[in-house]
């Protein structure tokens, strides 16, 4: 494996990095011993001993059922399974990462029906209840962006997320990724249809304002 080095502006105030500094200096220019140090955030595979992870974030986060459909990641077991088979290999067609906080991972972003001929490809993200309320989404997602662009030549990378979910919406917009339309009744979760609004980001389109994660490749 190897890790590319993150690129890209400085972020908006707010953001994930701008709470990240590695601790204040005093006038006297000596660091403040009392600023814990900044948690480190990336992009790597999964692996297995990531399973007691992913079990602790489908059991603090209740809508994350949703993003694996009828598996049941209840056991270490089954997450152990479900890395091995799911989110650990990667393919020509897809490939996952761990959001990845001080080791630990707390969520996934992927790219996955990779058409190399037309250069497409849909992206998909989620990231634990816990560690919500950082960025980490938008980082991750911009990240996976510039990945599948520089490193797998893509042109368009799209995503959708269902109209009732603003902040999934608003991780979309921030990260580079342009409303283009409405599904209508596209995803059905239980009994109950939801409309889905897709989104777009080109190759061609200008970067986001956000630091970019460093990422370690397959």
């Amino acid at each position: 494996m190897r890790a590319r080095p993150a690129k890209g502006t400085a972020p908006p105030a707010g953001s994930l990095p701008a709470r990240t500094r590695l601790g204040r200096t005093s006038r006297a220019g000596r660091a403040d011993r009392s600023v814990p140090p900044a948690p480190v955030a990336m992009l790597r595979p999964w692996r297995l001993d990531d399973a007691a992870s992913l079990q602790t974030a489908f059991t603090v986060s209740g809508d994350l059922a949703a993003q694996v459909g009828a598996i049941e990641l209840s056991t270490v077991a089954r997450c152990e399974s479900f890395i091995t088979e799911n989110l650990a290999p990667a393919t020509v067609s897809r490939q996952n990462f761990a959001i990845s906080l001080d080791g630990v991972a707390v969520g996934n972003v992927g790219v996955g029906s990779m058409e190399h001929r037309h250069g497409t490809g849909w992206v998909y993200y989620w990231v634990s209840a816990e560690a919500r309320g950082q960025g980490l989404a938008t980082l991750a997602l911009a990240s996976i962006a510039d990945w599948a662009f520089t490193e797998q030549g893509l042109h368009r990378l799209e995503l959708g997320h269902r109209t009732n979910n603003p902040a999934s919406c608003r991780v979309a917009t921030t990260a580079g990724f342009a409303a283009e339309g409405i599904e209508r009744q596209k995803l059905k979760y239980g009994t109950e249809r939801f409309d889905v609004e897709t989104h777009a980001r080109l190759r061609t389109d200008p970067r986001p304002p956000v630091r970019l994660l460093s990422t370690v490749t397959f």
